[in-house]
């Protein structure tokens, strides 16, 4: 069980955030959460309804590039843990409009570690904290048709996100470093699952088939990911906030690689059923 109490969520309101916050506040009864986000076409606040059943949750809305908001958060709610989920995580609206996703994947991670760093610095140096940083396994390039990526793998992302993320990865392993921030970052693989927004290839896949249209696959269809369900990832994250060491990576995954091409066949195969 993780031992922090008072815990900022960044992109809460998002796919894998929400489970997060939910997920966390099931398995840890005395935890706050407070949940920061832009409230962008991604997110929905109506996914942190059950947590605001349970009296121990707070939302901010706001970007997580502002400095002063981001201080004050800190200092107000006594964070002693960041788990942060914003990012802009679209390949092709990267590909579209990069800038969006160098504000809010590097320029927003730095914010939030100078934030945190701040705070901490007016704690006891007894007192536990973590920044905990979510990321992709993008940041490793294309997977092969053998073989898994790691903690090893060397970082080769192939689009202006994964550019980014790696980008913030970076910056969150120098402020360990440079500063001795507790930090640990994990890159998993490709997430499915219940809220999950409807431009991504799984929702798009149900949503055209289920009206009979044509299903559009990026490329030739053959491009390889590991797909994990959200809930086995919340998991996950949850193990690395309380067993994880400071300063290393973990990659997540569910060694579950298919194809695209193969994930299209599947659900039409299912929905036929």
């Amino acid at each position: 069980m993780p031992i922090f109490k008072n815990y900022l969520v960044t992109g809460a309101a998002g796919f894998i955030g929400s489970h997060f916050v939910d997920h966390l506040l099931a398995i840890q009864p005395d935890a706050r959460v407070i949940s920061v986000d832009l409230l962008t076409y991604a997110a929905n606040k109506a996914f942190l309804a059950q947590a605001d059943l349970t009296g121990r949750h707070t939302f901010v809305q706001g970007n997580i590039t502002n400095a002063a908001m981001m201080g004050q958060v800190f200092f107000h709610h006594k964070i002693d843990c960041v788990v942060h989920f914003a990012a802009e995580s679209h390949v092709d609206r990267s590909i579209i409009g990069s800038e969006v996703f160098v504000r809010s994947n590097v320029l927003g991670t730095y914010v939030l570690l100078e934030a945190a760093r701040r705070y901490w610095e007016t704690l006891e140096p007894s007192q536990p904290r973590r920044f905990h940083h979510i990321s992709t396994d993008e940041v490793y390039g294309s997977l092969g048709k053998k073989g898994f990526f790691s903690e090893k793998t060397a970082y080769a992302p192939n689009s202006p996100y994964s550019a980014t993320k790696a980008g913030s990865d970076m910056l969150v392993r120098a402020w360990h470093h440079t500063y001795g921030m507790n930090t640990t970052v994990t890159n998993c693989s490709n997430n499915f699952g219940p809220r999950q927004h409807d431009e991504k290839l799984i929702p798009t896949v149900i949503r055209r088939a289920l009206q009979g249209e044509s299903i559009p696959i990026y490329g030739d269809g053959k491009n390889i990911r590991d797909w994990l369900c959200v809930r086995d990832h919340c998991r996950a994250i949850l193990a690395v906030l309380d067993r994880g060491e400071a300063g290393e990576t973990y990659c997540i995954g569910s060694n579950n690689e298919q194809d695209n091409n193969t994930i299209v066949q599947l659900i039409c195969s299912l929905l036929d059923k």
